[in-house]
């Protein structure tokens, strides 16, 4: 997908799966059952869709998946389907270089959004993308470093002083443009200082949702995450932000949804709704009814 000097394309690190009663929270199975089919441990598929942005000048990845660094008990636990290194293979085989890359924007910092940062190396970690400046919230590195019990599962915290040492590491504090037309907006609901990832491009604004909406389902205010440490303020956020979208004609991206890559927003009948769906590599309105 093209909007105005930006080109836009999704990129994957694979699949994993989580129980489908945390990943919607208070709401019902018999609702999100009819999108998100569970398995016979109440688990539901959660895509590893990572966002490449290339403006000719820059080389923006937003978000790197899980990476390969996972015992055999957690592959069986997560129930993890990716092909060894499968990011940087997607991108070598669109021939695009690991170290072409200019920037890693993180969302946050947890495990199925940080994980790919670094692999494991001759001599140690060593980073993924060497020459990139990896850009995270300040508040959310000082949160990821101390997390709650409730959350201290999801950060692998090895990396952090690595990412320090290499010299790669950009800490952003609140709303910011961090280069030209890249807003990087914080929401702290899911976790202190996620930060949702806006394209102010000539030809409209395209944003990265993170986990403030992982699926496109989620559009509905109220379908928030157990995971989030202020659900209420997660619907808050969610409110808000969907209000900017529907009246600046936003496209989102999904992080986690594995139909729907990218959609538009509309209110309608008192709720927040799909518009166009899209597929970013060929940025035409997908088949199939996402309504």
């Amino acid at each position: 997908m093209k909007l105005g000097e930006w080109t836009f394309q999704a990129f994957h690190d694979g699949r994993f799966k989580l129980d489908g009663g945390a990943m919607f929270g208070v709401v019902p199975k018999v609702y999100w059952e009819k999108e998100h089919p569970a398995d016979a441990y109440n688990r539901i598929d959660l895509d590893l869709r990572c966002l490449l942005a290339d403006s000719g000048d820059r080389r923006v990845l937003v978000d790197t998946g899980m990476g390969d660094r996972w015992t055999e008990k957690q592959l069986g636990i997560f129930v993890i389907e990716r092909r060894p290194r499968q990011l940087i293979a997607e991108l070598a085989e669109a021939g695009i270089t690991r170290e072409s890359v200019t920037d890693v924007v993180l969302t946050h910092l947890h495990f199925d959004h940080a994980g790919g940062v670094f692999r494991q190396g001759e001599h140690g970690l060593e980073p993924v993308f060497p020459n990139a400046r990896h850009w995270v919230q300040k508040r959310h590195w000082g949160w990821a470093h101390d997390p709650s019990e409730r959350d201290r599962a999801s950060f692998r915290r090895e990396d952090f002083a690595a990412l320090e040492s290499a010299g790669l590491l950009k800490l952003v504090d609140g709303v910011s443009e961090i280069m030209p037309g890249v807003r990087v907006t914080p929401v702290n609901g899911h976790t202190p200082g996620q930060q949702v990832v806006e394209f102010h491009t000539g030809g409209g604004v395209l944003a990265y949702v993170g986990d403030l909406i992982p699926y496109l389902s989620q559009l509905h205010v109220p379908w928030v995450m157990g995971f989030d440490i202020h659900p209420l303020l997660t619907v808050t956020e969610k409110k808000q932000f969907l209000t900017r979208a529907v009246e600046d004609d936003y496209i989102l991206v999904f992080e986690h949804d594995t139909r729907f890559e990218a959609a538009t927003v509309r209110f309608e009948g008192g709720r927040f709704r799909p518009g166009d769906v899209f597929t970013l590599a060929a940025g035409r309105p997908a088949t199939g009814d996402a309504s």
